[in-house]
């Protein structure tokens, strides 16, 4: 019990201490398996623009937004954007279905298990689904709070595409 509570505290302290990621600043670093397979480590993604989509099966908005995710990676990964759907592994029943989910959607680009909900917590996110717009050289350009349209998700592109 007293391990649990100093755990708790402990979290609660990092938490609170956190710096909310904001337009200007260095994106966290995101490094987390893939549902394919292997890993995915942004700061390796250095020199290209990245959009990263934070969302879940059971979030109505995340299902409404993915066809327009799959648009924008097809329309715009050849000029160099790479879209990254981080999935808040530690909020699915199982595995099983974010693969079901990717499937659905004939989902293109690479997805990310949040399994313990390190980088939904060092985004400080609180709502799904969440786009962050992350330029060439690492910096946050954009948040989107919520679902995102396709004019929405176009601007944010243009920001990060003609970013350093």
């Amino acid at each position: 019990m007293v391990l649990r509570l100093a755990a708790a505290l402990t979290v609660a302290a990092s938490a609170a201490s956190a710096q909310p990621v904001r337009q200007g600043a260095p994106a966290p670093e995101i490094d987390l398996p893939l549902l394919s397979g292997g890993r995915v480590q942004l700061s390796k993604l250095r020199g290209r623009p990245v959009v990263v989509s934070f969302w879940g099966t059971w979030c109505p908005p995340c299902r409404a937004e993915f066809p327009e995710l799959v648009r924008a990676h097809q329309a715009h990964g050849p000029a160099g954007l790479y879209v990254l759907g981080v999935n808040g592994r530690d909020q699915e029943l199982s595995t099983r279905d974010v693969k079901r989910f990717v499937d659905e959607f004939s989902v293109p680009f690479p997805v990310a298990l949040d399994q313990r909900g390190r980088s939904r917590r060092a985004y400080l996110i609180q709502g799904l689904p969440t786009t962050v717009f992350v330029d060439s050289a690492g910096v946050v350009q954009l948040i989107h709070r919520g679902p995102i349209n396709r004019e929405e998700l176009d601007r944010g592109i243009a920001t990060i595409l003609r970013s350093p």
